[in-house]
Parts: C-alpha cells; structure tokens; sequence
C-alpha cells in the first residue's frame, strides 16, 4: 500500500479534507500533517489524528514564515512516531519549505508532489518581493517531480512563464468527489426550488470577496425581494469589515453557516437555482485564472453557473454552452444578466447543464484508484526517469494533462 504523508497549509480546510478521501479511497494510507489556523470540526477525519505543526494566522504572511520556520526546526520530534513514506505531497509553497526538511529526517530519496491549487498575489508581484518568493519556490520547487494544479490557467498564465517550477504539471479540476459509484452511473439529482421568484444565488466555499458580497447586496436590494442570496461555507474575516454584521443588515442576504464537502452538496445546492461563480479576491490574477470547487459542484447538481467576462470559469462553460456570463462589475449588468428570469428561461438553461456528461464535474472511486497508482509508480521511479502523469486519463474529453 501506498504511504503518503500530506502537508497541508490549514488542517480545517475542507478541499484538505476531500483530497485526503481522495487519496484513501484511492488506495493510498495517509499520514496528514500541517497548520492549525482555526477550529472547523466538519474538516475532521474520522479515524485521523493530523500531526499538528503550529498555528498560523490567515492573511499574516510574515507570521506563517515564522511558524514554518519553528516547524521545520521541531519537525524531527513531530514525525518522530512516522514510519518513511513512500511520497510527500506539500500543499502550498511554505509546505514545500517542510517538505524538503522532512525529506532529510527520513534519509533522502522521497520524492515530493508540489500541489499548488492558488497562485498567491505576493507570487506575482514585479518587485523584490516577487521576485524573492518566486526564487524561493524555484529553489524549493527544484526537486518536485510533479506539480498538482487545478486549471490549465494557473500553468498558462504563471507556471510556464513566471515560475521557476518545471516539474511535470498534472492537472486535479476541482471536481466532486464522489466514491460511492462511477460518474457515468449518476442519476440523483438536488430537489431544486419552483423556478420562480424569490431566485436564490449560493455563493458557497470559501468566502473571502468582499466586492462579490458588495454587488450582490446591492443587487438584492435592487431587485426588491426578487432575488435572494444565500451564503455559505467559510468567510476569511479578515478580508471584510466586518461580515457577520453587514450580512445581519442585508435583508436579502443570509448565512447558513459551514458544510461537509462532498457528504452535504446535495442539501445546500437544492435550495438555490443559481451558482455565483466569481471571485474578484485577486482580480485579473489568481481569481481570474482559477476554476472553482463551486463550479463544479453547483453544474453537478444542475444549478446555473453565473461567471465574470474575461475568466477562465466564462471560458469554459463558453467552451460548453452553458451558463450566465456578467459583462460589466455591476448591479446594473447583473440585472441585465439575470434580473428579468422567466421560468421557461431558467430551465432551458439548467437543462443546458443537466446534458453535459457527468464526468464533466465529478471525480468517482476509478479516478481515485487511477491517481493513486500513478502516485506509486512516481515513487519507484528515479529522478532520472520520472513518469509523465498520467492520471485522470481525459475520460469524457474532460480534464486532462499539460
């Protein structure tokens, strides 16, 4: 059996927890290891105890230096009860730092997996901090010999031409998890709303725009109790004035809380006809480059995807057919877009969604399995002789790897 041990930047991040189950029902016998940054109970695994590494502050750059620094000196003692492994993979540029530590605590020749699923705003700066940080994670990156990314974006726009990383790029799309059967086979779908006022937007996952949450007040208040907006999952405090209370003021917008990913998709995504797709947090860098988790799950209920002119998200459901796509940054063109929905036109295009082959959005037990043998085929490999990734196969003309 495959042993991994896993890095993880924040141990309460639930896409850690679904790339664990991943890798589990794969094949693969896991050792988590990582960063506490806060409390998210519905982020456990049963029957996992993390190895925690410290405790580090979302938005504190500096602060995460330091811990990982303080990590990479305790590490020794921290992985003291951790037999070898046959990989590592390190989520996150500070996690390569542990990574490379751990590689010598174990005596060499482990290989390292860089998963890079965000391209953070310091990455791409032009100065001498750029140009630092993208130095470091050359150098760190150096012996990788895959590179985990989830659009074919982030490798276009930043690994080719910025990064100093070269490792083989496998591309991982944000997909839903499902193990309890194959793609092909799904027929269950969320119970969805009348089609009919009051609409409901789910902005769900990772809540951390503020200029989304902005608009889509405005919106609401515009459209008059027409639309409604229902937020979930969890908010990055830090990157709002102050959220709960501007949510308690807004009388269209409501916050249901956090969720499990993939075990509670089906309930949230049944109680809304639209997916807000968008993320304006790193404007024409990471937000426009990224695919989301939400556009994969709200598509694999059937739910409408609303995506911003100019992203990768507009590109590919234009590749598709499918979707809603904002042309202006504006309650004015969101009322355009959406503010005159009929029924009929609601369903025409959540029929467009429900055509798409399921393979599209969701990621069942045979990728799984199919990852984790190219995963153990990359470990008795040499540097010398490294595999090309081959896993997901395009099943579906779907994914596939650059």
């Amino acid at each position: 059996m495959l042993q991994i041990l896993y890095l993880a930047q924040d141990l309460a991040d639930p896409a850690v927890r679904r790339r664990i189950l991943t890798l589990v029902a794969g094949g693969a016998n896991v050792t988590l290891a990582g960063f506490r940054r806060d409390a998210n109970s519905l982020a456990a695994m049963p029957g996992m105890e993390p190895v925690e590494l410290g405790i580090t502050a979302d938005g504190r750059f500096a602060q995460r230096i330091g811990a990982v620094a303080a990590a990479c000196l305790s590490l020794k003692s921290k992985l003291a009860n951790v037999g070898k492994p046959d990989l590592i993979i390190a989520r996150n540029l500070e996690m390569l730092a542990v990574a490379k530590r751990a590689v010598t605590i174990f005596g060499g020749q482990v290989p390292i997996v860089y998963e890079c699923l965000d391209i953070h705003r310091l990455l791409l700066r032009k100065d001498v901090v750029g140009r630092a940080l993208r130095a470091t994670e050359a150098r760190l990156g150096r012996d990788a010999r895959w590179l985990i990314t989830s659009s074919p974006a982030f490798i276009e726009h930043y690994f080719r031409p910025l990064s100093g990383v070269d490792a083989p790029a496998l591309l991982l799309e944000n997909k839903v998890l499902e193990i309890d059967g194959p793609a092909d086979r799904i027929a269950d779908s969320a119970q969805c709303p009348v089609p009919g006022p009051p609409w409901k937007i789910g902005w769900f996952g990772a809540l951390r725009c503020a200029k989304s949450l902005a608009l889509l007040s405005e919106f609401s208040r515009r459209m008059e109790g027409r639309f409604e907006i229902v937020l979930r999952g969890r908010p990055a405090h830090s990157e709002f004035e102050d959220f709960d209370a501007f949510v308690r003021n807004e009388p269209f917008v409501s916050f249901e809380g956090a969720y499990r990913n993939p075990e509670d998709l089906a309930d949230i995504y049944g109680d809304v006809h639209f997916t807000w797709a968008i993320d304006f947090f790193e404007e024409g860098q990471n937000s426009a480059w990224l695919l989301p988790n939400r556009l994969y799950e709200g598509c694999r209920y059937g739910r409408v995807p609303i995506a911003m002119k100019g992203t990768e998200t507009a590109r590919f459901l234009s590749v598709r057919g499918i979707g809603m796509v904002l042309e202006e940054v504006t309650a004015e063109s969101l009322a355009t877009l959406i503010g005159s929905m009929t029924p009929d036109r609601y369903i025409e295009a959540a029929n467009g969604v429900a055509q798409c082959n399921p393979g599209t959005w969701v990621f069942d037990r045979t990728d799984c399995e199919a990852l984790v043998r190219s995963l153990a085929a990359l470990a008795v490999e040499t540097p010398q002789t490294i595999p090309t990734p081959a896993v997901p196969e395009p099943r579906h003309n779907e994914g596939g790897l650059l």
